[in-house]
């Protein structure tokens, strides 16, 4: 289980290689939403996203020699690349497991890392299966793309900078939204603020139809999604939240937020056009709640996080095109 001197211990790991990605804001942003809001842009990480916290934290703090042999991982793209780019640094062979149907900017960067990309039918074939057997056959590590307790402490990275940006900014009481799959980067925030700044709250994001952690938080127990596929928000599509997450965002964690892909479409075009920065729809989700679900909210100051900026250029020109 994943605490916060794990956490700790991580950002000792990723002091050196992590960017610490800045708190960004807009007048305009803030009037959409009449209140302040602040956007931890974690898009400008590197490999386009927060997973290499989690994917470089994981194959870090794996034993050299277990390392050695190489590591595997299933993800639609961000984790993916994350463990890739983590592997490469160590100079150890890397096995991901991504759908079919994930956006081919993903699959091609993962590949371009130096990966190995197995691709599966997310509709019809387990990719738990999969990775277990190959695991098996090879002799790799398995790194979990969130029920994985050194993901979660390399999630939880993004916590303590959250932390120590929101007390520059004269912010000690405010719920922090972040973008919510399995929950790892959600609990690892959590951990974090629990410890670190205790009035900020983590509220977790997702896509309506797909809010199966804001389900889950409000009945207390696991729930899971009626459908695999079926929004634009492909890098927070999970069946159910995690076995280690779902407990920690139980404890720690806010009522769950869930908007539209429309919405979402709606804050990458806001996020571009204020802020200068580029967003995926799953990426988006945190700061459409903020800006679109103001009602919701309590408080003069929002923090959002936008966790992902790898969107296929040909849909980010479509929302452009479209949703300013």
């Amino acid at each position: 289980m994943s605490d916060f001197t794990m956490i700790l211990e991580a950002d000792r790991r990723l002091g050196p290689v992590v960017r610490r990605t800045p708190l960004l804001s807009s007048p305009f942003l803030d009037e959409i939403a009449g209140k302040r809001v602040l956007v931890k842009a974690e898009c400008l990480q590197h490999t386009g996203s927060f997973k290499f916290r989690g994917g470089y934290s994981a194959v870090s703090a794996l034993d050299p020699e277990i390392r050695s042999r190489g590591v595997l991982a299933y993800s639609s793209g961000n984790h993916a690349q994350g463990v890739a780019r983590a592997a490469q640094m160590h100079g150890v062979p890397a096995v991901i497991i991504m759908p079919s149907d994930a956006p081919a900017l993903k699959i091609a960067n993962t590949r371009a890392m130096g990966a190995e990309v197995v691709l599966y039918d997310r509709a019809g074939e387990s990719r738990e299966e999969i990775g277990n057997t190959l695991a098996r056959d090879r002799g790799l590590t398995l790194i979990k793309p969130y029920d994985e307790p050194q993901v979660i402490a390399g999630q939880g990275t993004c916590g303590l900078e959250i932390a120590a940006q929101a007390i520059e900014e004269g912010v000690r009481d405010a719920d922090v939204l972040v973008c919510c799959g399995g929950g790892g980067l959600s609990s690892g925030i959590a951990l974090a603020l629990e410890a670190d700044a205790p009035g900020l709250r983590v509220r977790t994001c997702e896509p309506e139809g797909f809010d199966d952690t804001a389900r889950s938080l409000a009945s207390g127990s696991r729930q899971s999604n009626a459908a695999a596929t079926g929004s634009i928000c492909d890098a927070i599509l999970t069946p159910s939240p995690g076995e280690i997450t779902f407990p920690i965002l139980k404890r720690l964690a806010g009522p769950g937020l869930a908007v539209s892909d429309a919405e979402c479409r709606r804050a990458m075009a806001l996020a571009f056009l204020r802020l200068k920065i580029v967003v995926e729809p799953g990426g988006a989700a945190a700061l459409a709640a903020a800006l679109f679900r103001p009602d919701q909210i309590p408080g003069d100051t929002v923090i959002a996080v936008a966790t992902g900026g790898n969107v296929d250029p040909a849909l980010f020109a479509d929302v452009l095109a479209n949703d300013l």
